[in-house]
C-alpha cells in the first residue's frame, strides 16, 4: 500500500528573505519608492549576475528602511546569497534622487515628475527636521532655566524684582533654501528642461496620486497630462455660474446682398429662381444687427463657438464672430453632395467656423475628419451629425444652440427668436 507524500508549500518571498536574514525583513524606504523596479528582464540578468559574482555594492538602509539596492535586495533573495547592508545618515530623499536620479530607463517626462516628487519630499523632510531640533532646543532652554531658577532664585529679576527677558531661544528657520529655485535651474540639476518640469509640477500639485503612476511607470506621461487636462475642464465646467455656456453652436440668420434673381441652371435642370434668397425662408437679420447681439453674455470665459458660414459672406462673418468676442481658429467643411446654382459655381459647400474665447482645445483625445460628408435637407437645415460630433468633441459642460428651429435636443439650451418661437407652439 503506498502512501502520498506530503508536498511542501513552497516558501513565499518574505518568509524566504526573513529565512536568509535570520528571521528580519526589510521595508522599502518612501524616497527609494519614488523610483520603479526593474523590468523583468533586467532583474533576471542582474539576479544571475548575482548569484555568480555575489552582491558588489552594499544595500544602503535608512531608519530600518531600504534606501538604495531594492532591486539588488531582492535579487539576493532570488539568488540565495546573503546581502550586505551599510546605513545612511542624512536627506534620504536626495540621496535617493542622487543615486537613481540618471538612469537610463526613465524618460525625460518620467524622470522630471520624479526630480519633483523628490525635491517636495527632501523640503518637507528638512521642514521637519528644523522643527525637531528647534523643539529640542527648546526644551533644552526650559530645563537649563528651570535648573537655574532653583540654584538661584533671584538671578531672574532685577533690583526692582522685575523679572528680566534674556535667554530666549529663537527657534531654527524650517524654511527650506531652494524654495524659489526656477524651472531652468531644476531642469538642469534634473537633466531634463523647463517644460518638462513646469508640467511635471503642475502634475505632482493637482494629481499626487497620478503623478507616482507617472514616476512609477504604471501610466504614460502623455497620458498624465491629459487626464489631468480632463480633470481640469471638468472642475472648470462645475464652476461656471448659472446662464453660462462653454460649448454655442449658431446658425445666424445671415442676410444676402441679392435676392438671387436672374441664376439660371447651370445643368439644365429648372430653377425657381427666388427660391434660393435667404429671406424667402426664414427672418434674416444684417451683420449690424447680429453683432449688436449680446452672445459674449452667455460664454464662459473658457468657451467654444461653431458658427454656420458661407463663402460669400466670410469676411463679414468673421467681424460678427469677434464682436461676439471669440478668436477664430479654423473651421469644418460640410459637404453637401450635391449643391445649389451660384454665381460662380455650384455652392456644394457651407463651412463651419471654429471659434473660442480663452482656452477651449477638445476634450476627446480623437479627432473628426475636417471634411463632413452630410446630405443636404430642407433648405438651411443643418445635419444632426454635426451636432453629435460637437458633443463628442466637447462631451463636458453647458451648450446653447443659437436660432435653434425646432425643439431643444437632449442635453442642449435652445436661444434667439426661434427658439422662443417652437417653446410657444
Amino acid at each position: 500500500m503506498s502512501v502520498a507524500r506530503q508536498i511542501k508549500p513552497k516558501p513565499s518571498k518574505l518568509e524566504q528573505q526573513k529565512a536568509l536574514l535570520g528571521g528580519a525583513s526589510y521595508e522599502d524606504h518612501e524616497a527609494a519608492t519614488l523610483f520603479p523596479l526593474m523590468s523583468d528582464d533586467r532583474f533576471a540578468e542582474l539576479v544571475e549576475s548575482i548569484r555568480a559574482n555575489g552582491l558588489i555594492h552594499e544595500i544602503v538602509i535608512h531608519d530600518g528602511k531600504i534606501l538604495d539596492g531594492r532591486n539588488r535586495y531582492r535579487a539576493c533573495v532570488e539568488a540565495g546569497v546573503e546581502p550586505r547592508f551599510r546605513d545612511f545618515v542624512g536627506d534620504p530623499f536626495t540621496y535617493a534622487w542622487s543615486a537613481n536620479g540618471q538612469r537610463r530607463d526613465l524618460v525625460l517626462e518620467q524622470r522630471a515628475v520624479i526630480f519633483v516628487m523628490a525635491t517636495k519630499k527632501s523640503e518637507e523632510w528638512k521642514t521637519r527636521q528644523a522643527e525637531i531640533a528647534a523643539e529640542a532646543n527648546r526644551k533644552r532652554s526650559e530645563k537649563t532655566k528651570a535648573q537655574h531658577a532653583v540654584s538661584n532664585p533671584r538671578a531672574g529679576e532685577t533690583k526692582s524684582g522685575v523679572p528680566t527677558t534674556c535667554g530666549t531661544t529663537k527657534p531654527a528657520s524650517a524654511e527650506p533654501k531652494d524654495k524659489n529655485t526656477s524651472a531652468t535651474e531644476k531642469a538642469a540639476a534634473s537633466g531634463t528642461n523647463r517644460g518638462a518640469i513646469e508640467r511635471a509640477e503642475r502634475l505632482v500639485k493637482a494629481d499626487p496620486a497620478l503623478a507616482a503612476k507617472v514616476a512609477a511607470g504604471e501610466v504614460k506621461p502623455t497620458a498624465a497630462h491629459r487626464q489631468l487636462k480632463k480633470a481640469e475642464v471638468e472642475q472648470k465646467v462645475k464652476e461656471l455660474p448659472d446662464g453660462k455656456f462653454r460649448v454655442i453652436y449658431a446658425d445666424p440668420p445671415w442676410a444676402y446682398n441679392d435676392t438671387r434673381e436672374g441664376l439660371g441652371a447651370g445643368d439644365g435642370q429648372t430653377v425657381d429662381r427666388a427660391s434660393t434668397a435667404a429671406k424667402n425662408h426664414y427672418p434674416t437679420m444684417t451683420m449690424a444687427e447680429l453683432k449688436e447681439l449680446d452672445v459674449k453674455s452667455l460664454a464662459a470665459d473658457d468657451s467654444v463657438l461653431f458658427c454656420w458660414a458661407t463663402f460669400p459672406l466670410l469676411p463679414e462673418q468673421l467681424e460678427v464672430v469677434k464682436a461676439w468676442g471669440f478668436k477664430y481658429k479654423t473651421a469644418f467643411v460640410w459637404d453637401k453632395d450635391r449643391g445649389t446654382f451660384g454665381h460662380y459655381h455650384t455652392a456644394e459647400a457651407e463651412l463651419l467656423l471654429v471659434c473660442t474665447r480663452g482656452s477651449c482645445t477638445p476634450d476627446a483625445d480623437k479627432r473628426e475628419a475636417q471634411v463632413q460628408r452630410h446630405p443636404r435637407g430642407e433648405h438651411s437645415r443643418k445635419p444632426d451629425a454635426i451636432r453629435e460630433m460637437i458633443d463628442r468633441l466637447y462631451p463636458h459642460g453647458p451648450r446653447v444652440e443659437l436660432f435653434r428651429r425646432g425643439e431643444a435636443p437632449d442635453g442642449w439650451v435652445i436661444w434667439g427668436a426661434e427658439a422662443e418661437e417652437a417653446e410657444a407652439a
